[in-house]
């Protein structure tokens, strides 16, 4: 394929598709039902359907027996580990090796020309970006991730969640699944802009922000905090009415989703004839320049509600500029109304 037939390249080479990035058509005025009813098939297919037959799967074929998982049982911690650890090596791994190892894509539809392994930099483990994300992800964050979810799987074994079943239950259990990645969008977004606060994000974000050209790799590559609050949003479902293949989908939407947006590419060219969007782009432009699009892909449009929405486009550019110079003149006027008028020193 020709990728500048759907975008343009810059002088760096960086590309960026003809069509800015905007909220789901539900959001739209005038509201158009045709527009709505072609998303939604794009909406289903294929990332939530992927996560709900994982949840499926680990629920009624992988995870221990529930008489186990009544009490905590290192075994059934590391079978638990090795299930996740092996479901996003062979997923993200195949992202991974196609495309920026054997890289059979080059950089057709790639955001960023440049690959992370040809960038070695201090600021990652072994000054490499690939060896670090690896690295946190399978031995920090995958580890925390099994922790909010060996205690979910015991909270359901002793019944102290309200667990549901889908043959009585099922038009409320669907519903929930249906409304889940708008929820993860909504705690995504509050989360995410509560470590954007200046400590934490020296102390905590700062090791996911280090990716700024992120890979598959870079999607869990996140200080323990970060990664833990982040998986944890699964344990909403033990508060209310569920049940544990929906607070599955919750958990791997998080989990196996969080590639999305760090997969680099808006296209993958799987065949010949067949392509995949990979519904990156939004995400790819907050690594880029940090303080735009806090949530999701616009499925919840919060960024647009706050101002922290960026398209892409120039006209957004200038948004963001703008933004940042009010910022920065309200931090310069702070800072000389702290000093002493007489003296220009800081005041006592």
């Amino acid at each position: 394929m020709d990728d500048l037939q759907y975008g343009t390249r810059d002088k760096r080479g960086n590309w960026a598709p003809h069509r800015p990035a905007e909220p789901a058509p539900i959001w739209h005025r005038p509201f158009n039902a045709k527009k709505v009813v072609a998303w939604i098939p794009e909406f289903l297919w294929p990332w939530n359907t992927f996560h709900l037959a994982t949840s499926v799967i680990w629920v009624n074929l992988l995870i221990p027996s529930w008489q186990s998982l009544a009490s905590f049982s290192l075994l059934n911690y590391l079978w638990l580990y090795g299930l996740n650890a092996a479901g996003i090596f062979l997923f993200y791994g195949f992202f991974e090796l196609r495309y920026y190892v054997q890289r059979k894509q080059q950089n057709r539809f790639k955001y960023n020309p440049k690959f992370p392994s040809d960038a070695p930099s201090d600021v990652f483990w072994f000054q490499s970006q690939n060896i670090d994300n690896f690295t946190r992800s399978f031995f920090v964050v995958i580890p925390l991730w099994t922790v909010v979810e060996i205690v979910m799987l015991w909270v359901y074994a002793n019944s102290w969640a309200v667990w549901l079943p889908w043959t009585t239950n099922w038009l409320y259990l669907s519903f929930l699944v249906l409304i889940a990645p708008a929820v993860h969008e909504v705690y995504f977004f509050f989360l995410h802009r509560a470590i954007h606060w200046p400590p934490l994000y020296k102390w905590v974000h700062s090791v996911h922000h280090n990716s700024i050209n992120p890979s598959p790799w870079s999607s869990l590559s996140m200080h323990p905090v970060e990664g833990f609050l982040y998986h944890a949003e699964a344990w909403l479902h033990l508060l209310i009415p569920s049940n544990p293949v929906c607070a599955y989908f919750t958990l791997h939407g998080a989990g196996f989703g969080a590639v999305n947006g760090h997969l680099g590419f808006e296209t993958f060219e799987l065949t010949d004839k067949v392509n995949l969007d990979s519904h990156s782009y939004v995400h790819y432009l907050h690594h880029k320049y940090f303080e735009v699009n806090y949530g999701g892909d616009g499925l919840v449009p919060l960024d647009k509600l706050f101002g922290t929405w960026h398209d892409g486009s120039k006209e957004a550019d200038e948004v963001m500029k703008a933004r940042f110079r009010k910022k920065k003149e309200k931090m310069r006027g702070r800072q000389e109304g702290s000093k002493d008028p007489a003296s220009g020193m800081p005041a006592e």
